[in-house]
């Protein structure tokens, strides 16, 4: 029996995933085509957080102190995602263009920014024969420079540009599907490029890093083609006066709502990342785990965070309310900590892989729906969906990078201080600087609840439509 076009089309819009998220100003097509740009990010983000630190580590003897302030580089330039959202709102082209532009340039410094990296690498550990001493740190932290801002340049210009395409009512999947794309960037990335740096060599670095390069370039490219419709501008137009940042942050603020969701963002994010550096140390020095049991918390972390992107998705499309959402995200995270930290008086590696899924589910509810708050705000005067989308990741990628390094400093702090004795027999152990980490992260959840309540309060359940039903469409693969 052979169905009917119509009945296929429906077939395919209730099982596929993500199949719900196409709109009539984003069809499916567009919007996969789109979120390739996700990929690049994320295959950028683990070049930067992941490979190329333990190649400067390991293979190229770098102190640790200069490799962990080259990573630090991209984290100091997130704040300009802001201005960068705002140029990206008043940008005025004579085909019309607002995001296209920030999308290739930021393409363009993130391929650059790889492209050298390689080489000043290899300078950065010694392997030079004329030049100053200095020249590898500066010619290294010029590319994580170049690589970080092409990043968030990319990523805040292709978000706004997917929240102006998409219908109020498809956001959150566009929102869940771009997370996915992210997710499955670095995961990928991950695997191939550690696949190709296992016989390392200098020459293998060069060709791994300027691969990457070329390979990130083609994805935008693709991405953003024929994304922004052309919209003719006369040279008038242009020259007219543009609205001033500042005018525009005040625009945002009005009302103080952004205001307080960006504190959210802010918090909640260190809360939820403070761990980063330190679940796979706790499983080893304080669990007895080996080294494939302690990997396995990255991929439960992971599918923790893909079933709060699916359930966020779910949620919003059935018009549940965002704040309320990140409330739950942030309840869930302090049930995870709890896990965690009772996985050593227990001795329990099933609590701990528990704690260590369910602060990702935690942390994909949060992200996914202060995401979608971000989004859905109103812009007032001079402010744009660029400005808010760019306020949001730059409060969001800032707190990650101050969480991860102060939870590696308090814990090497008070395991110093616990170990030497100075706080009696029962907290000389080990587990006493990751615990006090993870209390001070459910702390800081408590604090970020308080910080939600309002909005939670000013939010209406009647402003928020119900959408289609929701199949099996709104879960990734």
């Amino acid at each position: 029996m052979i169905l009917p076009r119509s009945a296929l089309l429906q077939l395919s819009a209730r099982y596929l995933p993500f199949a719900d998220a196409a709109s009539e100003g984003l069809p499916m097509g567009q919007l996969l085509r789109l979120s390739l740009f996700q990929v690049s990010v994320g295959m950028a983000t683990v070049m930067l957080l992941g490979t190329l630190n333990r190649v400067m580590i390991v293979e190229l003897s770098v102190p640790a102190t200069i490799v962990a302030f080259m990573i630090a580089l991209p984290v100091l330039i997130a704040p300009f995602r802001t201005l960068l959202g705002f140029r990206s709102d008043t940008h005025r082209s004579a085909i019309g263009w607002k995001r296209i532009p920030y999308l290739w340039f930021g393409s363009l410094w993130q391929m650059g920014g790889l492209a050298v990296m390689p080489f000043a690498l290899l300078v950065l550990s010694g392997e030079q024969v004329v030049g100053p001493g200095w020249a590898g740190e500066v010619l290294a932290a010029l590319a994580f420079l170049m690589t970080g801002l092409g990043l968030h340049m990319t990523q805040t210009a292709g978000l706004a540009l997917a929240t102006d395409r998409a219908d109020p009512e498809t956001r959150p999947r566009v929102v869940a599907l771009l997370y996915v794309m992210f997710l499955l960037g670095m995961g990928v990335s991950a695997v191939i490029i550690g696949w190709l740096l296992t016989d390392f060599t200098s020459l293998t670095l060069i060709r791994v890093v300027q691969g990457a390069a070329v390979v990130g370039i083609v994805l935008n490219l693709i991405a953003l083609w024929k994304q922004e419709k052309v919209r003719p501008m006369s040279r008038e137009e242009r020259n007219q006066p543009r609205p001033r940042f500042r005018d525009a942050w005040a625009d945002l603020m009005n009302g103080g709502q952004a205001g307080r969701l960006l504190a959210v963002v802010f918090f909640g994010t260190m809360a939820l990342n403070m761990q980063d550096v330190l679940l796979e140390p706790y499983g080893g020095e304080i669990l007895g785990l080996s080294v494939s049991a302690t990997t396995l918390l990255t991929a439960l972390w992971a599918a923790g965070a893909l079933g709060g992107f699916a359930l966020a998705g779910r949620m919003l499309a059935r018009g549940r309310d965002a704040y309320r959402i990140a409330g739950a995200g942030l309840v869930v995270g302090i049930y995870a900590f709890s896990a965690v930290i009772f996985a050593a008086p227990m001795n329990s590696a099933i609590i701990f892989f528990a704690g260590a899924g369910l602060i990702g589910f935690g942390g994909g509810l949060f992200a996914v729906s202060t995401l979608i708050a971000a989004m859905n705000m109103k812009a007032h005067g001079a402010a744009g969906h660029g400005l808010a989308l760019g306020a949001w990741g730059a409060a969001q990628a800032t707190a990650a990078g101050l969480a991860i390094a102060l939870g590696g400093a308090l814990r090497d702090w008070v395991n110093a201080l616990a170990t030497s004795g100075a706080w009696g027999e029962a907290l000389n152990t080990p587990a006493t600087g990751y615990s006090f980490v993870y209390h001070i992260e459910i702390g800081l959840l408590f604090v970020t609840l308080a910080l939600l309540g309002p909005l939670v309060r000013r939010a209406r359940p009647s402003q928020h439509k119900k959408s289609a039903p929701v199949g099996l469409a709104d879960f990734p693969t």
